[in-house]
């Protein structure tokens, strides 16, 4: 580590503040870790947090902050290093990150993919400082070489932080992080391979998490701590608001949550939507506190949105971005219903986009997505390749096609890979997903693209007693898109969206359920 031990080991009695002229100035230069326990202090005995029922106030969060973070500096993690962790959707989860960022090291919460061989790759590829596993994650954890260090009680694991924790004093450390320290690696979920972990610094991160003072929010945080779940939480941590954690995705769970914790922000992914959306419970419940509901991960076809937007009313958003380049554009509450449902919401300040034609070329208005922003992070861990291929010169190259309408818009036409141009009509996998959800039968349709042939595979979720007739299904696409593109579908009725560890419809599963039910082109599976 870098520093001297007198540096490294400084401590005052109070939390650092900075007052007087250039107050803005100084706090925009420092790293977010400064200014959140800074705001830890002030809450004193506010609930900041809740988990099952219980209650985390400021100074309690504060104070397992500042002990970790001591056990942790015992274990000599500091500049440079990175803690990966198994986490589970609980406070303790946030304390190691926390308590890891305080002494200028890095954290990742690692994706699990259910290929243990891969999981063990991954934790080569990214070469962690330590290892922190869970008793509710400890399954995950892989052959490994690196050291492992334990949450409470995991078999074959001896070194326990909480244990180590509880001896260690609650006084105030001195933050150590500085704006180019390796801060936060945002591991993908990695349904194309082994997972790639994208990097951001402190300053980045900082660019990221920066929020307006909003002391009313009550932040649902009910998925796995992926990126943008840690965005959220700090986000609404630095604004002074509340985070509710709740390892419960489900659809009744979360209408639970809104209701009794009174919750006024939460997001979901696709899947989720969907569930909630249709959930027969909805009507009954008092959601009167919710205020925002952003979905993610997927444009969605617009007879869905359309569909939430009915039975949920403006509170729907729908923002575009990834864990690579932040929150690219938003389509707040207000907007939501405009350009048939299909937008993405205008650029959010700060953010540049730019389109690349396929000949190379820029374009004003349509390509291929590249975004530049305070928030793009400077590359992959330990993968230089794949790295230069995707953040070039500042840019991120996004692989998706989108557009720019006259109003300033996006809108995401879906992977480039997977949209075609036949005839001067762009085929997209959301336009064929919108031609099935609009037949009476079909509830729900996700389009997965083969690339090992030629051909378009779309799972089907149908109505409670309503079947999905796979040929109906095709005969639509060949109604609205053509011969050429229904003799190319796949449909696989399925009575349950395999889903990935985020949520969202797992595209492996499908293209295997596919293969195993083959049929000819323009068949049922």
């Amino acid at each position: 580590m870098s520093g001297s031990p007198d540096d490294r080991r400084r401590e005052s009695t109070t939390l650092p503040r900075e007052r007087g002229a250039g107050e803005a100035a100084r706090a925009a230069n420092r790293p977010y870790i400064a200014a959140l326990l800074e705001m830890l202090h002030d809450a004193g005995e506010r609930t900041v947090l809740r988990h099952e029922g219980r209650d985390v106030s400021g100074s309690a969060l504060l104070g397992a902050v500042h002990r970790y973070g001591r056990v942790l500096d015992q274990l000599g993690v500091g500049h440079g290093d990175l803690v990966a962790l198994y986490a589970p959707n609980r406070p303790e989860s946030l304390v190691v990150r926390y308590a890891t960022h305080l002494l200028g090291a890095a954290s990742v919460y690692l994706s699990a993919p259910p290929d243990p061989a891969i999981r063990a790759r991954m934790l080569v590829d990214f070469d962690p400082r330590l290892v922190v596993v869970f008793p509710q994650t400890a399954h995950l954890l892989p052959q490994t070489s690196a050291p492992i260090v334990a949450v409470g009680p995991v078999n074959g694991v001896e070194t326990r932080l909480d244990v180590l924790a509880a001896d260690q004093a609650s006084g105030p450390l001195h933050p150590r992080a500085r704006q180019h320290d390796l801060a936060v690696v945002v591991s993908s979920g990695g349904t194309t391979g082994v997972p790639k972990g994208s990097v951001r610094d402190f300053a980045t991160w900082t660019a990221s998490v920066r929020a307006p003072h909003r002391p009313e929010r009550r932040q649902l945080a009910n998925g796995p701590l992926a990126y943008l779940t840690q965005i959220l939480i700090d986000q609404t941590l630095l604004g002074a608001g509340t985070v509710v954690l709740d390892d419960d995705t489900t659809a009744a769970a979360t209408l639970t949550a809104i209701e009794q914790e009174r919750i006024t922000d939460l997001f979901l992914v696709e899947p989720q939507l969907v569930d909630l959306v249709d959930h027969p419970d909805l009507a009954e419940r008092d959601l009167r506190s919710l205020r925002t509901l952003t979905h993610i991960g997927a444009s969605a076809p617009p007879t869905l949105r359309r569909r939430a937007y009915e039975r949920l009313g403006p509170r729907l958003a729908h923002t575009y971005g990834a864990s690579e380049m932040g929150i690219v554009s938003a389509a707040s509450p207000a907007a939501y219903d405009r350009d048939g449902f299909t937008g993405a919401g205008p650029i959010v300040p700060g953010v540049e986009v730019r389109f690349r034609r396929t000949d190379t070329s820029l374009d004003p208005t349509v390509g291929r997505v590249e975004v530049r922003s305070p928030t793009v992070a400077q590359g992959y861990r330990h993968r230089p390749v794949d790295a230069a291929a995707n953040f070039v010169d500042g840019w991120y190259r996004t692989g998706d096609l989108g557009r720019l309408d006259d109003a300033g818009c996006l809108h995401v036409l879906g992977r480039a890979v997977d949209c075609e141009d036949l005839d001067g009509a762009l085929v997209s996998p959301t336009s064929l997903e919108d031609t099935l959800c609009r037949l009476p039968p079909v509830r729900y349709a996700v389009a997965v693209c083969d690339l090992d042939r030629p051909r378009r595979i779309l799972a089907t979720l149908g109505w409670p007693g309503r079947s999905v007739d796979p040929r109906a299904c095709i005969d639509a696409i060949r109604v609205e898109h053509g011969a050429s593109v229904a003799d190319t579908v796949i449909v696989v009725p399925l009575t349950r969206m395999p889903l990935t560890e985020q949520g969202k419809p797992d595209r492996s599963t499908i293209r295997r359920l596919a293969a195993a039910r083959a049929a000819p082109r323009g068949r049922e599976a």
